[in-house]
């Protein structure tokens, strides 16, 4: 009688023949993607393979993953070097990916497409936000190796074209997995010390993989970010990097570059003697036609001498000027008369005066004046203000004047 199974039973049994089959292992299975799922939190990719008769359910665990350089989709196809197990939780065996290539494209070229597309769509390229470059920059910002060829010819360009520029260089790494943070550090570091006017931002030529640094996002927002207008120098004049899309300007070659932001300074002397002598010619023509308006303006007064205008003018504004003064004077004296009779009558009623003559001013405590002996109450204090000063005093009686 045969023994009863269970189910775990099964499974792990079932695993340990798929497990010893080597015919299953480093195995090579080309199919489309489909039910994609980035798990985002474990970095973990799930899907399922399918051709047009079957499917098998396909995992990706995120140590294989991060060594891809594109992101899987459905109904990409795609190349995929794995494993055959068992999941024995589910009993479902599937495929453990441990790398994956887009079967036609390569890799490098489908990232770059997509990183492409979906920055385009972000509004990194639009002409909008382009900084114009400065005329004549003051600090021009080198990003790039110190050891490569690159540097040599900047350097090298920027000095015989424009030397008055003050060169501020940054020294990174432009190829390998530590290349794009160093280049996004350096040009932000520029901006958060306002160290340039205008950054080149740059290497020399070589392959797809060479310049993999520059086609990263970090550099490409670094870029856009920029308050420092940005000048990709990328590889040789048929290289094209995300950093080409997404900087103010791109420069075929770093020689190129140098060349864009430093303008040639014999160049601008020819320009500033040109402008010097169009200058002084036309100064001298303002010169020349100032000069005959003043012959012509002198002729003129020569012609129509105000001497003689002058002279009537005068002698009627000294007759003019007596009666004016005379006129004066009688209204001066009039006023004088008037003023002194008022005078005399404001004197007259001073209250001072009237006191010094034996009058009285009485109020009560709140200061106001009494005009009736009815206005006070006996035992209330008054101040009586004399001519030379005031007599507080207190109401013994009052007597009313009988009509």
């Amino acid at each position: 009688m045969s023994s009863v199974l269970t189910v775990s039973q099964i499974n792990t049994y079932l695993k340990s023949v798929i497990d010893g089959d080597f015919n299953l292992k480093n195995i090579f299975v080309s199919g489309e993607i489909s039910n994609f799922t980035n798990h985002y939190r474990t970095g973990h990719f799930y899907f399922t393979l399918k051709d047009e008769k079957a499917m098998i359910k396909a995992v990706m665990f995120r140590s294989a993953a991060e060594r891809i350089r594109f992101l899987p989709e459905n109904g990409l196809r795609v190349i995929i070097r794995g494993s055959i197990g068992l999941f024995e939780r589910d009993g479902v065996y599937q495929l453990y990916c441990e790398d994956m290539q887009p079967d036609g494209a390569g890799a490098l070229h489908l990232a770059f497409e997509q990183l492409k597309d979906k920055l385009a769509k972000m509004g990194l390229f639009d002409d909008e936000n382009k900084k114009p470059l400065p005329g004549l920059p003051k600090r021009i910002g080198v990003i790039t190796s110190p050891t490569g060829a690159a540097l040599h010819d900047i350097l090298t360009i920027l000095e015989r074209r424009f030397p008055a520029a003050e060169i501020v260089f940054e020294g990174v790494q432009v190829q390998g997995a530590e290349a794009a943070p160093q280049i996004a550090a350096a040009i932000e570091k520029f901006n958060l010390l306002q160290a340039a006017d205008v950054l080149i931002v740059g290497r020399g030529g070589g392959s797809m993989e060479d310049l993999w640094a520059f086609n990263e996002e970090i550099v490409a927002h670094a870029i856009f970010n920029s308050a420092i207008p940005v000048v990709s120098a990328v590889g040789h004049e048929t290289d094209f990097t995300i950093a080409d899309f997404v900087a103010d300007c791109r420069a075929p070659t770093p020689s190129a570059a140098a060349e864009l932001v430093a303008p040639d300074y014999r160049e601008l002397l020819f320009s500033l003697d040109a402008a010097l002598d169009n200058l002084t010619a036309a100064m001298e023509n303002r010169l020349s036609t100032l000069q005959m308006q003043l012959l012509d303006r002198n002729r003129q007064l020569l012609l129509h001498s105000p001497q003689r205008l002058i002279d009537s003018y005068d002698s009627a504004l000294s007759l003019s000027s007596q009666k004016l003064n005379a006129a004066m004077q009688t209204v001066l004296r009039s006023y004088e008369t008037t003023l002194a009779a008022a005078a005399a009558k404001l004197d007259g009623a001073n209250p001072l005066k009237i006191l010094a003559r034996g009058y009285a001013v009485v109020k009560d405590d709140t200061q106001k004046m009494l005009r009736s002996v009815n206005d006070a109450a006996i035992g209330s204090r008054l101040n009586v203000q004399l001519a030379d000063g005031t007599l507080v005093c207190t109401v013994d009686a009052v007597r009313e004047q009988k009509g």
